[in-house]
């Protein structure tokens, strides 16, 4: 999916909301366990819950790899039921270099075709660049994070900024706004305030709503551009709002609730 075709289904849907499937097979409600494959009727029935409501979906491999073959299968059949026209997230935070980052780009964009995969960019520009040799696809590059071992690193003074700045400044000029992300935690709107002037055409996918304390007011008010220019995610906050056999109907309140909120800044 390129930025135009984003950007008007971000438009159309008066709506930034990507929906994370961290689909945790302990928080799975327990009917479903009986079915031949759990994982994959729980997301089938939160995406049939969303779909109206997300522009795209998150879906974390930690949660399928940690699953083994079964838990592959459960994603590439996740990934085939996403309707067309909504962007597809691998948040797989691969890093490595050369052909490795080639085999990792193959992966996730041929093999399992998503439309981005997320990137950890510590061992530099070898680590991004194989990600962005494809047309329509993206890489989402880790940037400023929410969690607290933030701080060891992300917030460290680096000459006359933090190390985070220099990330976003370098790795943004590896690739363009068509085919480069980041991710930016969503707790603190000065940081917020300070990455949109860094990066006033990328997009922004934004974790830290809802469980984690950010609001999508917060993140809307200081972040949004004139293409939105962002990615909210909620993960916990929806799929798992209700453990019960309502648990679909429930999802549905919370995205539509998430994209009411949204839809003012449009």
């Amino acid at each position: 999916m390129d930025r135009k075709q984003l950007v008007d289904a971000i438009f159309s849907k008066k709506s930034v909301l990507c929906v994370g499937l961290d689909t945790d097979v302990t928080k799975i409600p327990k009917h479903l366990l009986q079915e031949e494959d759990a994982v994959f009727a729980f997301n089938k029935a939160i995406i049939e819950a969303t779909k109206d409501y997300a522009v795209a979906y998150k879906i974390n491999t930690a949660f399928y790899e940690a699953q083994g073959l079964k838990g592959w299968v459960s994603m590439e059949k996740t990934l085939n039921h996403i309707p067309p026209g909504i962007f597809t997230i691998a948040d797989a935070k691969r890093g490595d270099i050369g052909n490795t980052s080639e085999q990792y780009a193959r992966t996730f964009f041929y093999t399992y075709p998503f439309d981005s995969v997320t990137v950890a960019p510590y061992m530099g520009a070898d680590s991004v660049k194989p990600f962005l040799q494809f047309d329509g696809k993206w890489a989402i590059v880790l940037g400023l994070t929410s969690n607290a071992g933030s701080a060891d690193f992300q917030l460290q003074q680096c000459g006359d900024e933090k190390l985070y700045q220099k990330v976003l400044k370098t790795v943004s000029s590896w690739g363009t706004p068509e085919n480069i992300m980041f991710v930016i935690g969503a707790t603190r709107k000065e940081q917020l305030q300070e990455v949109r002037v860094l990066l006033p055409e990328h997009f922004l996918l934004v974790p830290g709503v809802g469980a984690q304390g950010g609001d999508v007011d917060t993140v809307c008010r200081n972040a949004f551009n004139k293409e939105a220019g962002l990615l909210i995610n909620v993960s916990r906050g929806i799929i798992f709002a209700d453990s019960s056999a309502a648990f679909a109907d429930r999802a549905n309140e919370e995205a539509r609730k998430y994209q009411k909120e949204m839809e003012v800044f449009f």
